[in-house]
């Protein structure tokens, strides 16, 4: 005979899904009555001025793909500049787990940024500052969203690239006249592009081998995260050069030694990893 056993917890579980369905259901509604609330107050249209802009709303699918492009994390800070209705700023916190910064020049849209902050639940994790971006300290961020015009990429070019190397920079549509992006992404939703902030290593550098008695010296000539230069005495020149925000490649030849270096940019020193022809070391490389 074969006996039935009754789980009672198989009600219950069907009872709590349920109430978890209902639960979030009425949230959503919550919320989508809360955004109503604050765009009653003050909707904006596509295409009115601003300072220096006109205001057009980035899709969602592009706003994801933007923070995709730079891996945004929970450790992050992102920095929104020119943040409108507070859309990227809202995403990094709700989709990412990352605290934002959204700064706007407009106060009503400003207010409005604000509003649909709270009407989404991330007041603990994002601000909305009405604010001019050229006159606001974003330094502290490991991010940095824009979608402005090319001569205004231009015109915070030098700040960006004063930031701490490996900072992300994400540009909606425009690039960044001849700093050339690290990465480019093009869909039917928009043009997207990331550059990495690239460490200041111009200068004189010169590599010892840590255990060994291997030395050589490169000077090296910087644009953005392109490098060129020339090695040793006989001023050979470096055949690759390149950056990526702290992380530095290099290969060259030496007459029959052959190099290729990997290491992090830490100040004025390097640590790197450097085969010589066929043996790996390590070497630390100091600026002259």
């Amino acid at each position: 005979m074969s006996i039935r056993r009754h789980n009672p917890f198989r009600y219950l579980d069907a009872h709590a899904l349920l109430m978890a369905l209902l639960l979030t259901c009425g949230l959503q509604a919550q919320s989508q009555n809360a955004r109503s609330d604050c765009e009653r107050e003050f909707s904006p249209s596509t295409g009115q001025p601003g300072k220096d802009v006109v205001w057009v709303p980035t899709q969602d699918a592009l706003v994801r793909r933007m923070l995709e492009m730079a891996e945004v994390k929970s450790s992050d800070l992102v920095y929104d500049l020119g943040a409108g209705d507070g859309k990227i700023a809202i995403a990094a916190a709700k989709q990412f787990g990352a605290r934002a910064v959204g700064v706007e020049y407009n106060p009503e849209m400003a207010r409005l940024a604000q509003c649909l902050v709270r009407a989404e639940g991330v007041s603990d994790k994002v601000e909305i500052i009405q604010g001019d971006i050229f006159e606001t300290d974003f330094s502290s961020a490991t991010v940095v969203t824009l979608y402005l015009l090319p001569e205004l990429n231009v015109r915070l070019r030098p700040t960006l690239l004063k930031m701490r190397p490996g900072t992300r920079i994400v540009s909606h549509s425009f690039l960044m006249d001849d700093w050339q992006s690290d990465v480019s992404s093009v869909s039917s939703d928009g043009a997207a592009y990331l550059w990495f902030v690239p460490a200041q290593v111009a200068g004189h550098w010169h590599f010892r081998q840590l255990g060994g008695d291997d030395t050589f010296s490169v000077r090296l000539e910087q644009t953005f995260q392109k490098l060129s230069g020339t090695v040793g005495d006989d001023q050979d020149e470096l055949t690759f050069g390149e950056l990526k925000g702290s992380q530095i490649s290099l290969m060259f030849s030496e007459g029959e030694t052959h190099t290729r270096l990997k290491g992090t940019v830490v100040g004025n020193s390097i640590e790197a990893q450097v085969a010589r022809n066929d043996t790996t070391s390590a070497y630390v490389g100091k600026r002259q």
